[in-house]
């Protein structure tokens, strides 16, 4: 019998998985490198992630926006970084249209990681959750509460008002 260099034998063992937890190690590495060091020249990361994930917190009004995925860019204006070894996820805070936010990534939602000054990219397929994480994390799911997300719900409330005015008054 002859092995047939065409024919692809399937795994037994899981390759793929632990090959992308090694380049998903590589990310953890660099996010602490900056975190304790910060960008050295002109270094600077751009990570893509799912919106959609457990466990990535993110404010309401910018998974409106991104519904799906996003992107940000480390590179001038970001604060508290660090990786939560025992959560895998990378917190950050940043501002968007000047608004401070801070953002909870799990590194399972990465779908890309880039330092474009080296011209170095890494691009995943976001692990899917267990049947039973995304009950365990619903809460954390959930956008931090901001004082400034509320502004947006005062012209909703004088359009209500002007809506109830049109009501006839009771005699």
């Amino acid at each position: 019998m002859e092995d047939d260099p065409q024919q692809q034998v399937e795994s037994l063992l899981p390759y793929e998985r632990w090959i992308a937890n090694a380049l998903r190690h590589v990310v953890v590495q660099a996010v602490e490198h900056v975190a304790k060091h910060g960008f050295p020249g002109g270094h600077h990361f751009y990570i893509s992630f799912r919106t959609t994930y457990p466990g990535v917190v993110i404010p309401a009004r910018l998974r409106a926006q991104y519904p799906e995925e996003m992107t940000i860019v480390l590179q001038h204006q970001f604060w508290d970084l660090k990786l939560d070894h025992e959560a895998r996820a990378i917190n950050v805070g940043l501002s968007f249209g000047g608004v401070p936010s801070t953002l909870v990534i799990p590194l399972d939602a990465l779908v890309s990681f880039a330092d474009p000054q080296i011209r170095y990219a890494l691009r995943f397929e976001p692990i899917e959750p267990e049947a039973k994480v995304p009950a365990l994390v619903a809460v954390r799911d959930e956008p931090e509460p901001e004082p400034e997300a509320e502004a947006p719900v005062a012209p909703q409330v004088v359009s209500l008002d002007a809506f109830r005015r049109r009501t006839p008054p009771k005699d």
